[in-house]
């Protein structure tokens, strides 16, 4: 397979079968396939200089920035998954996360109006890139990090890919600081929750971004839940590395099999509408009945057959959004990338997918955890600072140590697809006090924890600090949640206004 780049881009690329650009992490240990896109994001986008300002594209111009000089075919498909495998020396932390933000005095949400005063604010004082589409203002980037927005508003810091969990604290910190800095002068400030406790989807702002319409007249004919998803969900998850594929599969299951656990210890969304409502995490029920055919435990993962070639399978036969030409998105829902392999693409007749295309369709699933050229834990409801630092350490002292690792794998390997899918559907109600074989789940949790205090300790950065905020949590079997009902029923006097103050950053 030969790609041909059409447009200059600041990647660099070395001559193969296959052009390559070097690792996200800045080195050339890892050849990667060479898309035209910035080398220091961890997605795909055009850069283009206008003026003194740098604009970048809300997505790659697939028909201008690659061509394919033959058809794609699925080897290409499973190769560009594996291209991510890196030694471990390589592997890096990249830390994402949501927040709302809403008005100090009504406490209504952030219109896009104050998003992009926000956003322009940001770009001026702390050296920020614009990211553009059309002439709206829709997120920044700053070197390796980007700042997003999630269809109802929710401001999403994607970290850089970081070697330690000190430099991801020190980044998250930083990001607070900037957007508090900006956002205090304006009478905004921002809510770390799973769930928007107050508002319904009527109040939420609908923000500017192409894709985000397809999705929103879709949804409702899959699931009941995925407005709610799009609209008045927060979260944060972890991106980690693998060095093969029997690396990542064992990741993918470890993840998968404790994926509840992360939901339970860092649930924090049990308000809807100003009342209780019946969860711990409502963000986590959400997912349950957004779209079947693209969230889940993926009980395949765990087959003896499970690699590379078999996630691309479930991709294939994922429905698709949408396809990006000629700077829109064109609404392919419904139809699948194995049509669009074979050239037989309803909204694109005769037309065949570029890598970009398949990029961009990975990130349109959705499962527990998400394979991409990196592994993403996504079980995590958005929380107060310390949080988003304690859920990549959680998963860093699993996931990047073997001992540990291979103990996760050990515990979890006689437990069965049913009894995952039972975590994964009562964890969202009962959080560590969900019933597991002979006891609770809060008893799982605390061989968890000390599994991962150990491989942070062997990692030797003195980064077992950042597991405090859940040791609480473990300890006393009590959600974050349930606390924040617990004053809700108290002290509020069951006013949840009083979470925006509790939770502000």
């Amino acid at each position: 397979m030969v790609f041909v780049s059409r447009a200059a881009t600041s990647s660099h690329c070395i001559r193969h079968d296959t052009i390559f650009r070097h690792s996200f992490d800045g080195s050339n240990a890892t050849r990667r396939p060479c898309f035209a896109v910035s080398p220091s994001s961890w997605d795909s986008a055009n850069k283009n200089w206008r003026g003194r300002t740098l604009i970048v594209a809300a997505s790659p111009p697939t028909e201008d920035a690659v061509v394919a000089a033959d058809p794609l075919t699925k080897k290409d498909l499973v190769d560009y998954l594996a291209s991510g495998c890196k030694t471990k020396d390589k592997w890096r932390i990249g830390t994402e996360h949501e927040k709302f933000g809403f008005e100090f005095g009504s406490l209504r949400p952030m219109k896009y109006e104050q998003i992009a005063e926000l956003l322009n604010g940001i770009a001026e004082r702390f050296d920020w890139d614009k990211v553009m589409e059309g002439d709206k203002i829709i997120g920044l980037k700053q070197g390796k990090q980007s700042i997003s927005l999630e269809p109802g508003g929710q401001f999403e810091l994607s970290g850089a890919p970081l070697e330690t969990l000190h430099q991801t604290c020190a980044e998250v910190n930083s990001h607070l600081y900037q957007v508090k800095a900006v956002a205090e002068e304006m009478g905004i400030g921002f809510l770390g929750i799973g769930f928007q406790p107050k508002w319904a989807i009527k109040d939420i702002p609908i923000m500017p971004k192409g894709r985000y319409d397809i999705m929103r007249n879709y949804m409702p004919k899959v699931g009941s839940l995925g407005l709610d998803m799009m609209f008045r969900t927060c979260t944060v998850q972890v991106n980690l590395d693998f060095s093969s594929e029997a690396d990542m599969i064992r990741k993918f299951r470890a993840g998968l099999a404790l994926q509840p656990i992360a939901t339970a210890l860092f649930a924090n969304s049990p308000f809807t509408e100003g009342k209780p409502n019946g969860f711990v995490s409502m963000r986590s029920h959400i997912w349950t009945d957004t779209d079947k055919d693209r969230t889940g435990m993926l009980p395949f993962v765990f087959d003896d057959s499970f690699g590379f070639e078999q996630y691309v399978d479930y991709a294939l036969d994922v429905p698709m959004y949408f396809v990006y030409r000629k700077k829109k998105y064109i609404d392919c829902t419904g139809m699948t990338f194995r049509d669009f392999l074979a050239g037989k693409l309803p909204c694109l007749p005769g037309e065949l997918p570029t890598l970009n295309d398949w990029e961009n369709h990975l990130t349109t699933i959705f499962p527990e955890v998400r394979l991409k050229r990196y592994l993403e834990m996504r079980g995590a409801d958005g929380g107060p600072w310390r949080r988003l630092c304690a859920l990549p350490a959680l998963w860093v002292g699993l996931l990047y140590d073997e001992v540990s690792l291979q103990n996760i794998l050990d515990m979890t390997a006689d437990w069965t697809p049913e009894e995952r899918q039972m975590l994964r559907n009562k964890v969202p109600v009962t959080g560590l006090k969900t019933p597991f074989r002979d006891g609770l789940l809060k008893h799982v949790a605390e061989d968890v924890l000390q599994l991962a205090r150990d491989g942070l300790e062997r990692r030797g950065f003195k980064e077992t600090g950042f597991l405090n905020e859940v040791a609480e949590v473990v300890r006393t079997g009590i959600t974050p949640a349930e606390k924040l009902l617990e004053l809700y029923h108290g002290k509020w006097g069951q006013s949840v206004d009083h979470v925006f103050e509790e939770l502000l950053y």
